[in-house]
């Protein structure tokens, strides 16, 4: 188990693969830890660097009360990031992960050469509806609203799989000053400005169910991005990587040959 203490967390974290392979970061969505890559992992090319992590209130990472700041979260993985010696890495963010990996490019370029926005958008809904989710979270616990959760998470197929309890699980068992916090930093983000000055490869992966981040709206931010790529995944909702694990990997793949990251 690795622990990197920053600011005012300890950040857990795996590094996995060759260690002097093209690194490959990955930042979860909100709900889920470092696991949530787990399905894809065996249909990657090897000889890759593979870090992946826990952001502040999810996983094993520490949980600090009160809301989250974006910058923070970008902080973190920056300092982490630092501390590996990690330079030019391909970033795939899904969901927060993906506004993560907006913010980290925009403040250094250095570490990101390209990126996979995945799930994700530069603003994500608005602090009103992020309100509510808080102030559901707080009376009631994650479990209040788990199974709205996972109806914007999975397509109507996946849902009716035995595995959908597995995922369940690693949503209520985050803790709840974690969702809570992340949920704040969400509010409170809107990159468009940003991120349309951004010029590194990037791809953009949806989900045709996603109930969370539809289409139009990663698509939307993909292209404020010049020379981007957009690809669709059909019958899939919020997190493709789970249910079409070696269709993802093949994209991630695709892409990671077109920008020579191997």
């Amino acid at each position: 188990m690795n622990l990197f203490e920053t600011d005012d967390v300890q950040l857990h974290y795996r590094d996995d693969g060759d260690p002097k392979g093209a690194p490959v970061v990955f930042a979860n969505s909100l709900g889920t830890d470092l696991r949530l890559w787990d399905p894809i992992l065996p249909h990657l090319p090897t000889g890759l660097r593979i870090i992946r992590y826990d952001k502040r209130g999810h996983g094993l990472s520490s949980c600090p009360t009160g809301a989250y700041s974006m910058g923070a979260l970008v902080r973190e993985i920056e300092a982490l990031l630092d501390h590996l010696d990690v330079k030019n890495c391909l970033f795939v963010g899904l969901s927060i992960g993906g506004m993560i990996a907006q913010g980290l490019a925009i403040k250094r370029l250095d570490l990101v050469r390209a990126m996979v926005l995945s799930n994700t958008a530069a603003k994500i809904g608005q602090p009103e509806m992020w309100n509510d989710r808080i102030a559901a979270v707080k009376a009631g616990g994650i479990e209040a609203l788990a199974d709205s959760i996972l109806e914007r998470w999975f397509s109507d197929g996946f849902r009716n799989q035995p595995e959908l309890a597995l995922w369940r699980n690693m949503l209520v068992r985050q803790p709840d000053a974690g969702y809570m916090g992340c949920s704040a930093a969400i509010s409170g983000t809107d990159f468009y400005t940003p991120t349309s000055g951004l010029r590194l490869p990037t791809l953009g992966i949806a989900g045709s169910e996603d109930g969370s981040t539809p289409p139009d709206l990663v698509r939307e931010t993909v292209e404020l991005i010049p020379g981007s790529k957009f690809q669709l995944m059909r019958d899939a909702g919020h997190l493709p990587c789970v249910e079409q694990p070696r269709d993802y990997a093949k994209h991630l793949t695709d892409f990671m040959a077109d920008t020579g990251h191997f």
